[in-house]
């Protein structure tokens, strides 16, 4: 139990009850996406972007991630914690409702504030669904507060959508093909103010696109102005399922329908490739009216997740 619960008077949880709490292996990715779903039928979350999770660069399935597991195999509950950026421990964890009110999820936590401390983090970051009042309870007690509100956006593609327009008068848009720097430096300048951004180098950003199983370049696009990159967009395929990554436009030349015209066309290729509907992950207070414009290209809220912060070890 760590000092924190142990503080709040939070009980020890004993896995040896009735779960065992260990490592995850690959085979477990299914079952790890099933309680995703049980947990929240809203949610967006499926083995897709669990097996994303599991590829990231420099994540340790046998230090970074851990299941409950109970009697027959069944696994009964998941969590990780990840080494986001220096200083910062970015982490999430789950139980199946059936299994709820036993204290797995207390020992979940204790691991992931234990990552937290060996990785010499200084501040602790938990994803939880905005629609999980228990896990928001269990939180607070351990002395985490709400930093941040999110959504998941969709828009359905079937039937597909109309053909997009042309581009802005002297923009042009297309496929960046094999130079993927000019996407990146538009990314890094266009989100330099987001709330929980910290740049990376292009090498290190690279490599986590390319570690992904759904890394495709040919989704991506860029726009240029007169030559020079202004804005950009990543996307990828989950199953019949298209995600839009990063979209970013340089603060000089927002408000000319670029990131609309790079949304549309991109809607238009994902519908090519068979996918029924496409989504993006969006800050709720997102300072550059991001919400606006997805809402005005058609896309509409289907899920919320919320950012859960403290500091390591527990601020007094």
């Amino acid at each position: 139990m760590s000092d924190a619960a142990r503080a709040v008077g939070i009980p020890a949880y004993a896995p040896d009850v009735d779960h065992e709490i260990r490592a995850p292996v690959a085979g477990d990715l299914d079952a790890v996406a099933a309680i995703l779903e049980a947990a929240d039928p809203d949610s967006t979350l499926d083995a897709g972007f669990v097996g994303e999770e599991w590829s990231r660069p420099g994540f340790d399935l046998a230090a970074d991630a851990w299941v409950a597991v109970g009697e027959g195999g069944a696994i009964a509950g998941y969590g990780q914690a990840f080494l986001e950026e220096p200083g910062l421990v970015e982490s999430w964890a789950v139980v199946h409702p059936d299994d709820r009110g036993r204290g797995i999820g207390s020992a979940l936590l204790d691991r992931i504030e234990a990552r937290a401390a060996e990785r010499s983090a200084t501040r602790l970051r938990n994803a939880i669904s905005a629609s999980d009042e228990a896990a928001k309870t269990l939180l607070h007690a351990r002395g985490m507060r709400p930093a941040r509100h999110f959504w998941h956006m969709q828009i359905d593609l079937d039937p597909p959508p109309p053909p997009p327009a042309p581009p802005p008068d002297g923009i042009e848009i297309a496929p960046p093909e094999d130079d993927l720097a000019p996407v990146h430096e538009v990314l890094d300048a266009a989100f330099v103010d987001h709330w929980g951004n910290h740049s990376e180098p292009f090498e290190a950003w690279i490599e986590a696109h390319r570690s992904s199983p759904s890394h495709d370049p040919a989704l991506w696009l860029l726009a240029r102005d007169r030559g020079e990159p202004v804005a950009a967009l990543t996307a990828a395929v989950w199953g019949d399922r298209g995600w839009i990554d990063d979209l970013g436009v340089l603060s000089s030349h927002r408000g000319r329908g670029i990131a609309a015209a790079l949304l549309r066309r991109t809607f238009a290729t994902l519908a090519a490739r068979g996918c029924r509907e496409a989504r993006l992950s969006v800050d709720s207070q997102n300072a550059t009216g991001a919400t606006v414009l997805y809402q005005r290209v058609g896309m509409r809220v289907v899920w919320g997740f919320e950012q859960w912060e403290r500091g390591v070890p527990l601020e007094t």
